[in-house]
């Protein structure tokens, strides 16, 4: 037995040295474009990768005196009180409720925006209405809550409009109107910027297809919906895998900038609850540090359910 794992391991010693070797060549050989990786991998190993280590705090008692590493270690004290935060639950509940919605309603947006300008055939026309599409993405959310508030607060110019019909609404302290405010100042904000990714993706079409599509006499929207959906389907399978997996952690900025006391009911999702608990009250890090792992541990659960469920499905899921 001894000898037989003796002659194992060295060959096994030489495949993988044959390996590193053949990989140590592909990397001399495309070093143009590795070196051009190189800013890149550095800047996500120092902001990305090394801050991991302050994940450590989720399972300590912070002292701020004694800094992250040397705090007491209290294993998972921590997530007995998270778990036992009723304010906890319902973070939770209403950020998969927000999230869920911004699939059913936001998701779609890009993807229309695209195929409508795709289907624009002056050049000049299609032009304008993109740079209109795409220039609220370069709005910060600081600014489209200034705009909502000129609009929609109780002196502002929609119920200046409707006070001289003798009525008025409170938009912004209206608990009911607060979710559909995120869908339709989201989908203002970023779809036009987002359908770049798939009029990417329509422009990689073979033209031929639509030539004899309209050769056969296809109409409009059959080419739509016979050619041009079934080629984009990939790219889109793919941006709903990634917007699967921020499920529990999007839309802090707009939710931060829009919400107010008025609407704190269905406002604080679970990104406003970590706010919350680490900056407007007593600060605890290893306690906001302990909600912040649980939410990307399920973030990161539904991306590989969604990746496995697009596989079954037929499709390549995010690696092909």
């Amino acid at each position: 037995m001894t000898k037989g794992k003796e002659a194992v391991l060295p060959q096994n010693q030489g495949t993988f040295a044959a390996r590193l070797k053949k990989l140590g060549s592909q990397i001399w050989k495309h070093r143009a474009v590795y070196t051009l990786l190189l800013p890149g991998l550095v800047w996500y190993f120092i902001f990305a990768y090394m801050p991991m280590g302050g994940l450590s705090l989720a399972f300590k008692s912070y002292k701020a005196n004694l800094g992250i590493w040397a705090s007491p270690w209290v294993g998972f004290e921590n997530y007995r009180y998270v778990f036992r935060d009723p304010a906890f639950w319902g973070s939770i509940q209403r950020t998969l409720i927000i999230n869920l919605g911004r699939l059913v309603f936001q998701f779609p947006a890009p993807v229309l925006i695209a195929l409508m300008l795709n289907e624009v055939r002056v050049g000049r026309y299609k032009k304008v209405l993109q740079s209109l599409y795409t220039f609220p993405h370069f709005l910060s959310w600081v600014i489209v809550a200034s705009i909502m508030t000129n609009l929609l607060s109780y002196d502002g110019i929609v119920n200046g409009l409707l006070g001289q019909m003798g009525s008025s609404v409170n938009f912004l302290g209206n608990a009911k109107i607060f979710q559909p405010m995120l869908y339709i100042t989201e989908i203002w904000k970023s779809s036009g910027y987002s359908a770049i990714i798939y009029l990417a993706a329509i422009s990689g079409i073979d033209v031929d297809q639509y030539e004899a599509a309209e050769i056969d006499g296809a109409s409009r929207m059959q080419r739509i919906f016979r050619i041009t959906l079934p080629n984009i389907l990939p790219t889109i399978t793919i941006m709903f895998i990634l917007m699967t997996g921020n499920l529990m952690s999007t839309g802090f900025d707009q939710i931060f900038n829009l919400s107010n006391a008025a609407v704190k009911e269905v406002s604080e999702t679970l990104d406003m609850y970590i706010y919350r608990i680490t900056f407007q009250s007593s600060s605890d890090f290893s306690f906001s540090t302990a909600v912040s792992l649980f939410r990307s541990l399920i973030n990161m659960i539904l991306l590989v359910l969604a990746d496995r469920g697009s596989r079954l499905m037929g499709g390549n899921g995010l690696f092909g």
